[in-house]
């Protein structure tokens, strides 16, 4: 296979990826904070690590991945700053911050399951490691660390480099930075916050800067070096955290390994550290605020299938913006209908030949070069359906091995998974086929008045006949 290369936000170039573990990828990613459903923006980010993932088992890596639920600390504005989201949604809703965690957690979870991602070898539930946030917190504190009343504060300037993987976004303009009377420093920033005179907060602990909660940055070098151990192979997260969030972890992790510069990338903490860049909706609704924000679940309710979204989200590098349209939806939907029928007809049609048996096929090492290069997922779809399209000797085999780096699971999808059938239809599919099948017979005995009134029929329980559906699907939902 062609060795791995990989897009170094620290570094900013692209690099050959070398385990710090023989044989072994250790990846952690940047989870939710569970104080609202996930919209799919943010989705973006998981089905990028799951194919990062994917790609390292396809190269025959034993992968530990971890991806860590935020179920505390996280503030309203990422620049350190302003109310604890889970705080302030459960006094919103006037609900116990456990029981809001919990649903959006599982909200999150059935969105996982939905997009086709794979589960982590651990989830990480940041209120499971505060005894390990205090101790990290106390052995940095006296070399890198101040306290104020608001609580306690770490001073960046107490390590080289600060900022270093910023650079590209700070050069653009200053951050937003929290001011606190008595910081040293305007990038400071809090690893344990008090919980101000007169206040009690829902999730709250003593420790030996007051009682209060971790800060959010502490949280994730915690859990990331608790489970996987400094340095790891590869951090993962939306490019949204470049600026503040993994800067002020990298600090962490220097202060707790050592203080040495970031041109060893290993004093970050993770040799190699990958961003997604955004999803771009123009109508302004992949806001949390916008109420009826774009959330996996709005998809389905229009009749998309989440797999349509995958899809989508492959057909742009990961760290290309994507723009995000009900059209290009649907034309995803399209493609993905166009490979299940394709995928079928080899299921169908294949003798079948062993995983073996495709080692060094040129389909295959085309894919590979294309994954190889930094997870270029639009080239290696084209590969995929040049296997899909068939006929070519092992294209069955071919076909399961690449989807299982795409995710797309296309041998658990058929025709009736991928009808647009928004949400509230109660029309049975054997019904419509039946009516269908009666009206097809009558088009082929030419009696055109029994088709018209069957297809009168149909559009008035809201189904639209496609005649001449170059797929074959014969019929959609209006």
């Amino acid at each position: 296979m062609t060795d791995l290369r990989l897009f170094n936000s620290l570094t900013r170039q692209l690099e050959t990826f070398q385990p710090v573990h023989p044989g072994e990828a250790r990846v952690y990613s940047c989870g939710p904070t569970v104080y609202n459903y996930p919209h799919i923006g943010n989705m973006r980010a998981y089905v990028f690590a799951d194919v990062l993932g994917r790609t390292l088992s396809f190269k025959g890596y034993t992968l530990t991945h971890v991806i860590n639920i935020t179920d505390v600390g996280h503030l309203t504005d990422d620049a350190d700053a302003g109310e604890d989201k889970m705080e302030k949604m459960a006094a919103a809703k006037a609900q116990s911050i456990w029981d809001i965690a919990r649903h959006y957690t599982e909200a999150y979870w059935a969105d996982v399951k939905a997009l086709n991602i794979r589960q982590p070898a651990k989830w990480t539930i940041a209120t499971d490691y505060i005894d390990q946030m205090i101790q990290f917190a106390t052995d940095i504190a006296d070399r890198h660390c101040y306290a104020l009343d608001s609580g306690l504060y770490f001073d960046v300037s107490t390590v080289a480099d600060y900022g270093r993987l910023a650079r590209a976004v700070t050069e653009e303009g200053e951050a937003r930075i929290d001011e606190v009377d008595g910081k040293r420093n305007a990038a400071d920033f809090a690893i344990w916050r008090k919980t101000p005179p007169g206040e009690t907060r829902q999730m709250e602990w003593d420790s030996p800067w007051g009682r209060g909660a971790p800060g959010w940055h502490l949280e994730c070098s915690v859990m990331s070096g608790e489970v996987l151990g400094f340095p790891f192979d590869i951090h993962t997260g939306g490019i949204d955290h470049r600026e503040i969030h993994h800067p002020n972890e990298i600090a962490q992790n220097q202060a707790h390994c050592c203080t040495n510069g970031l041109d060893v990338a290993a004093n970050s903490g993770a040799n190699i550290w990958m961003h997604n860049n955004f999803l771009v909706e123009r109508s302004g609704k992949m806001s949390k605020s916008a109420g009826e924000f774009l959330r996996l679940q709005l998809l389905a309710d229009k009749g998309y299938h989440p797999l349509a979204y995958r899809l989508m989200c492959l057909q742009a590098h990961y760290r290309s913006e994507l723009e995000f349209s009900w059209e290009g939806l649907g034309a995803a939907l399209v493609r993905l209908r166009k490979m299940t029928l394709a995928y079928n007809r080899l299921d169908q049609t294949d003798a079948g030949h062993g995983a073996n048996d495709i080692v060094g096929h040129p389909i295959l090492q085309r894919f590979d070069a294309a994954m190889s290069d930094d997870l270029s997922t639009p080239r290696a779809l084209i590969a995929f359906e040049e296997a899909l399209a068939g006929p070519v000797p092992q294209s069955l085999a071919l076909v399961k091995a690449m989807d299982a780096v795409l995710g797309l699971g296309l041998c658990d999808l058929n025709r009736r998974d991928l009808r647009l059938r928004p949400a509230g239809t109660r029309l049975d599919d054997q019904t419509v086929d039946s009516l269908i099948a009666e009206r097809n017979a009558a088009r082929k005995d030419r009696d055109f008045a029994t088709s018209d009134r069957l297809r009168d029929e149909l559009a008035a329980l809201g189904v639209e006949v496609m005649d001449g559906d170059p797929l074959g699907w014969d019929w959609k939902l209006g």
